[in-house]
């Protein structure tokens, strides 16, 4: 690992953790669910689980915190950058330049940081840093985020992004990442499950012990992979469906016929009687965790038509 005064390297990718967390001058804070991921194999592991097509040209970080990935993803575009060069020599194309990374840091410090660090890169053109809550501050244009998320606030992030369409590598709590990826009839499967896959095709594609980071979080994270597409089902109303979706799941372990009928305060039905009517008998029977994606939305399409649904 390198050791590269700040803003002077003219290379990335190889910038030790530990110095660039010294070089910061203070210490992630749990308290602000911040962990650094501190794992050299897994930092230089994670931008190569981007789908082998994906458009890397604008990449986007989330809470860049120390620099560690901002580093590896500062590479990750140089090096796709001499790639396209060499392929455009080759075919005699003309170079469309270097690629650029966004990063998104809502702590102050950290973001003066960044751009101290990177001060090359943000005079070069390759990176930008925007101060601020992801939750709150508008998303740069992207072609593909790679991130460590905070936490807390991981299911606001992901559901901000998912509907973006583009490919997401992203490290969530374990817990959290195996509801993203889990199968009807699996007990992880749920809200979270179908909402997620509506929009990608969702994988871990690593698990990472809590002894990656510094400081320790309590609990095991995943790396996960979004690659979007179309689901294999339509929806008429994407907002309806989605909240139809989390109005059954807050009645799970009820038959999806009670289901229905006690969630309308939820779903926004007028009339969920006439959904029940009109609906499958076995469908009706089963429970919500046992229903397909495809069966979720043939329900969600029925409810539409025939339970009157308002806007909640």
């Amino acid at each position: 690992m390198t050791d590269a005064p700040a803003g002077t390297a003219a290379t990335y990718g190889d910038r030790d953790p530990d110095a660039l967390a010294r070089r910061a001058g203070e210490r992630a804070n749990p308290d602000r669910d911040q962990h650094f991921l501190v794992d050299d194999r897994v930092l230089d592991r994670i931008p190569g689980y981007l789908p082998d097509d994906a458009d890397a040209s604008h990449l986007l970080e989330i809470g860049g915190g120390a620099g560690a990935l901002t580093d590896r993803l500062l590479a990750t575009i140089v090096d796709e950058a001499d790639d396209d060069r060499d392929g455009d020599a080759t075919h005699g194309a003309a170079d469309d330049g270097p690629g650029h990374l966004s990063v998104i840091e809502r702590d102050g410090s950290f973001a003066d940081f960044l751009r101290e660090e990177f001060a090359t890169a943000v005079e070069e053109g390759l990176l930008d840093v925007i101060e601020g809550d992801a939750l709150d501050v508008d998303l740069p244009p992207f072609t593909a985020c790679v991130a460590n998320l905070p936490y807390g606030v991981s299911s606001e992030i992901a559901f901000r992004l998912l509907p973006e369409g583009k490919p997401l590598v992203l490290m969530f709590q374990a817990e959290f990442a195996d509801r993203m990826v889990a199968s009807a009839g699996e007990p992880e499967y749920g809200r979270l499950s179908v909402s997620a896959q509506h929009y990608a095709a969702v994988e871990i594609v690593e698990r990472v012990p809590k002894e990656a980071f510094d400081p320790q979080p309590a609990v095991e994270s995943a790396v996960v992979r979004c690659t979007p597409r179309d689901p294999d089902y339509a929806v008429g109303d994407e907002a309806f469906f989605l909240r139809f979706v989390k109005a059954l799941f807050t009645q799970r372990r009820k038959t999806t016929r009670n289901a229905i009928r006690n969630t309308a305060h939820i779903s926004g039905l007028d009339d969920p009687d006439a959904v029940v009517e009109a609906a499958d008998e076995e469908l009706l029977g089963r429970r919500p965790g046992t229903l397909e994606p495809s069966e979720f939305a043939a329900l969600a399409e029925l409810a539409r038509e025939r339970g009157s649904p308002t806007e909640v």
